[in-house]
């Protein structure tokens, strides 16, 4: 295992560093203390060739301006909460506006536009990049002070592991997720319409017009929406599903899994042969297909729609509106804690 840091830019006075962590294989993963972003996984396709998997940019400028959340640690909540407010012990908390009247990924600044503190690490057949964050009671609206710590882990094994952790000094809510954007054509060749998708998942949440869940949970079967068989993404994009028109033609839902830790996810490029398998402690997993991507280049690659999908793990979005769903709360002084896991194979 090898580690290198070097400076990547500075911003409001404060270092921004890149990490690279390179495995006995070659596999790399890049990732910068500002967002906890990651810049860069390289991953071999079926001929061994190893090309970047995840969009990003070269610089900190790009990441600064950007409105993608390309690559991001993304919290304290990830995806929207209508109306920017939630009710908790008799006491309502009003959240930051920052998608017209509702509140979106933590916030303006949320946890994706702060310098983190980060530290490396080895250990045998590992190596990685611990981050750690305070925020601040009344950041973005959010109760309790919160030491959060993310943890970036690549083994020999081609896997990464993601570990999320957090203490709060007063109850409030909590569900982060990363939000890179995969496209197993390696280096952005094509984009990822003929990837295909398999989830353990029977069921998917309807979102109203501003793209919030309304509570209901649809079945899958016999729809666009029904990953439990291989299927490829380019269906929901010429779907006339009223779902995936809704989103811009293709995916922007919360999947509800049915099980964890059990190959749960898996993305295909069949032309490179790249596979990746996520594994989660998490409920559910956003599935995101980029209709949005439309601003700029990506690495000399003009942005266009689908050039890349999230798969976003984390508990359903807006779930303070909607007891049924698995609740976000946390107690003060009790530990968050969630791992995902990804590993890059070929077949």
């Amino acid at each position: 295992m090898q580690l290198s840091q070097n400076k990547f830019g500075e911003i409001d006075n404060q270092t921004v560093y890149s990490f690279t962590i390179t495995n006995n294989n070659g596999a790399e993963l890049t990732c910068i203390n500002y967002g906890c972003i990651i810049t860069k996984i390289m991953a071999p396709n079926r001929q061994g060739t190893l090309e970047n998997v995840v969009l990003s940019y070269d610089t900190l400028e790009e990441y600064v301006h950007d409105t993608t959340f390309l690559g991001a640690i993304i919290g304290p909540v990830g995806g929207r909460i209508k109306d920017a407010y939630f009710e908790m012990e008799g006491q309502t908390y009003t959240l930051t506006k920052n998608e017209e009247e509702n509140h979106l990924h933590g916030g303006i600044k949320g946890f994706h536009r702060v310098v983190w503190d980060a530290e490396v690490f080895k250990s045998e057949g590992a190596a990685g990049v611990q981050f750690k964050y305070m925020s601040i009671d009344g950041e973005e609206g959010y109760p309790g002070n919160v030491t959060v710590q993310v943890t970036y882990t690549l083994n020999n094994e081609n896997e990464l592991a993601i570990e999320y952790e957090a203490l709060s000094d007063k109850k409030t809510i909590l569900t982060m997720t990363n939000h890179s954007y995969f496209n197993l054509s390696g280096n952005l060749k094509r984009d990822i319409l003929d990837h295909t998708l398999k989830l353990k998942s029977d069921q998917f949440l309807e979102l109203d017009q501003e793209f919030i869940p309304t509570g209901t949970l649809l079945d899958v079967r016999n729809t666009p929406f029904d990953f439990t068989q291989e299927k490829n993404i380019k269906s929901g994009t010429v779907s006339n599903h009223p779902q995936n028109m809704l989103v811009g033609k293709g995916y922007d839902h919360p999947f509800l899994l049915k099980s964890n830790h059990d190959e749960e996810i898996i993305l295909k490029d069949p032309e490179s042969g790249r596979k990746l398998t996520i594994e989660t402690d998490e409920p559910g997993v956003i599935v995101y297909s980029g209709n949005s991507i439309n601003r700029g280049n990506i690495r000399g690659v003009p942005s266009r729609k689908h050039l890349g999908i999230c798969l976003e793990t984390q508990a359903l979005p807006n779930a303070v509106h909607f007891p049924t769903f698995p609740s976000i709360m946390i107690h003060a002084d009790e530990k968050y804690h969630s791992v995902t896991k990804y590993r890059f194979g070929v077949e």
